[in-house]
């Protein structure tokens, strides 16, 4: 595989900051700090955390050097009055200093309320790495070891999987221990690292509130409104369904997936999960950086004919995708759904070498690091 030093975010961040503040958000650990510290020199120690103690005292007490060419605020959501603290500074010194926050948290989402900091920031969300962010031409093996150890920098790389065990196992805990304690008031962390424990055996599937709620013997709001927590601290994700006056659609049952699809023991589950976070990354990219409206979807009718997945462009189908494992056999609910909901687009991904069928007449069916190259994933 290529060198990855370099992030697929860097020279579109490069190309914002002369203008805008830069947010980055995205997992804990998917290599936030090790992008934005990218962008200082040698001589610029203009890098501040909210979890350094040194730091923080530095924050609060407003002894930030502001005559730096960068200054790089890491986890500073955590600041109830972190807002108003950035907007004072690009307000005042944005000719001559730049300015990039991280989070392991939806900066979106955390910045509700006080001061409004529209039309001065530029939000990206960056994914753990994907096979053509690697490499330009990937192989199964290079597939295999995205499948067994995740696209998250540290696992990724070392390739060892007690460390990868240990890895997981840390970040999850951090997640749910240290960053939900402070963003969230929720008391009941045992039954939420509980939640987090059955859900990756849901993947795949339709998410159903009324059984999680069972599991964890508390209402179904409570349950709602932890997986939105976690969605916010991007462990999880889910998605909607799509449809038209065409099909009889399912029309409210979501599904979910983890943005680190190692997470999940079904290995048919989880070669889905990777799809989706490849096909997200798309969907967040032209979203962050060209301004277009997309959303990741599937597909499902009210007699069980479903697509996996389906990219949606300013409200219209862009392409679709089925996941199997397997290479052999093209499934009918391509063609049947490319008919109904007029999908330019139709495909049938897998973890073989066949690439028969065409997708835009019936579907077509082809390796996973082919549909890389076909769609221009990032």
């Amino acid at each position: 595989m290529h060198n990855t030093t370099k992030r697929y975010l860097s020279t579109f961040i490069e190309e914002d900051l002369p203008e805008n503040m830069v947010f980055i958000g995205g997992p804990r650990q998917v290599g936030k700090t090790t992008l934005a510290k990218s962008f200082l020199d040698s001589k610029n120690n203009a890098y501040l955390s909210w979890d350094d103690p040194e730091d923080r005292d530095l924050i609060l007490k407003n002894r930030i050097n502001k005559e730096q060419p960068i200054l790089v605020f890491d986890e500073i959501h955590k600041y109830r009055n972190w807002r108003g603290l950035v907007k004072g500074i690009f307000d005042k010194y944005h000719d001559e200093t730049k300015i990039i926050v991280t989070g392991s948290a939806r900066l979106d989402h955390f910045r509700k309320g006080g001061d409004s900091l529209v039309g001065r920031y530029h939000y990206y969300r960056l994914h753990p790495f994907s096979l053509p962010e690697v490499s330009k031409t990937p192989t199964l093996d290079d597939l295999h070891h995205f499948l067994e150890y995740g696209g998250f920098p540290e696992p990724f790389t070392k390739g060892n999987h007690r460390h990868w065990s240990r890895w997981q196992k840390e970040r999850v805990s951090r997640v749910v221990t240290q960053d939900l304690r402070d963003l969230e008031a929720v008391k009941e962390i045992s039954l939420v690292e509980l939640l987090v424990s059955i859900l990756p055996s849901k993947v795949g599937s339709l998410l159903s509130i009324k059984s999680l709620m069972e599991d964890l013997n508390v209402s179904p709001h409570t349950v709602e409104r932890w997986i939105t927590i976690l969605e916010n601290l991007y462990l999880c994700y889910r998605i909607s369904p799509f449809g038209n006056e065409r099909i009889k659609a399912i029309k409210k049952a979501q599904k979910l997936y983890f943005w680190d699809w190692s997470q999940v023991e079904n290995r048919g589950s989880r070669f889905e999960n990777l799809v989706a976070c490849h096909l997200l990354k798309y969907c967040h990219f032209h979203e962050d950086y060209n301004g277009f409206k997309m959303e990741l979807r599937y597909i499902r009718d009210v007699e069980g004919r479903e697509l996996d997945f389906v990219v949606i462009k300013n409200k219209k189908p862009l392409f679709a995708v089925e996941c199997k494992t397997g290479e052999d056999h093209k499934s009918k609910n391509l063609d049947y759904f490319k008919v109904r909901l007029n999908i330019p687009k139709v495909y049938q991904t897998h973890l073989g070498f066949k690439d028969y069928g065409n997708e835009v007449k019936d579907g077509r069916v082809l390796p996973f690091s082919k549909l890389c190259q076909e769609l221009e994933l990032v």
